[in-house]
């Protein structure tokens, strides 16, 4: 039986970092809201499943899975389950747990280049607010962006078992959301990223590789990859870039 994933339709989002792992697993898998909605998608399809009242524990909000009977919510905590099943994470379980440490920072690092743009509220529009975003992407692109690029760097240069990975020698689910997050931010914010990479040579090489990986290039050359956009987590403002 094939995944469903339920996401927001038109944005890369939270959903992409989910959808790599399933494409390069080779996962057969529906992304739901990008069903017409004569056929039971769109973004009607996901708050009809939210508002569910059969469900006693539905998910707060999208993304979030389907297998079978079992609806797990939250990024990472679909890729602690998809990981295991399809070979993107170790079979230890400090090394899991490790991995699993890895993506929760990556999360924060995303709710982070989100508040850039919305620092006040998700529920004003960036015209509202682009005093406080100008003042907020400063900070951000002078210190947290180095910072937690830095950490992944010295992760990369610590694991002596595969340097060119996160963790292990294989690549796991962290490998490809830390590949969606450079994406993003050179997206977002070319300029100070032309600086930032020459400082992180193992990310920026381990950014090319998974690149290059057959089934993420396929992807990457596919309509199923949407485009980045000004409605999803990484909006490119020239402003906010400094």
């Amino acid at each position: 039986m094939a995944y469903e994933l339920y996401y927001w339709p038109g944005i890369q989002g939270r959903g992409e970092f989910v959808r790599l792992a399933l494409e390069e697993a080779g996962a057969d898998y529906v992304d739901i809201a990008r069903k017409p909605e004569s056929e039971g998608g769109g973004a009607s399809a996901i708050m009809a499943f939210l508002e569910r009242e059969d469900i006693a524990c539905s998910p707060f909000a999208a993304p979030f899975l389907k297998d079978g009977n079992i609806v797990i919510g939250q990024t990472a905590n679909i890729l602690l389950y998809l990981g295991p099943r399809h070979g993107l994470a170790p079979t230890d379980e400090a090394k899991r747990l490790w991995l699993h440490q890895i993506q929760l920072t990556i999360a924060d690092f995303v709710g982070e280049a989100h508040d850039t743009h919305h620092p006040i509220s998700g529920e004003l529009y960036y015209e509202d607010q682009k005093p406080e975003a100008k003042r907020r992407a400063a900070h951000f692109r002078k210190g947290r962006i180095p910072k937690y690029l830095g950490w992944f760097e010295r992760i990369l240069a610590c694991n002596t078992e595969g340097p060119k990975q996160l963790v292990g020698n294989t690549v796991t689910y962290a490998d490809l959301s830390l590949f969606q997050i450079v994406e993003g931010l050179l997206y977002a914010f070319p300029t100070t990223m032309r600086n930032v990479v020459t400082e992180v040579p193992r990310v920026a090489a381990l950014h090319g590789r998974i690149a290059q990986r057959p089934r993420i290039r396929a992807y990457l050359a596919s309509n199923r990859r949407l485009s980045f956009n000004e409605q999803g987590i990484f909006r490119h403002y020239p402003e906010l870039d400094g």
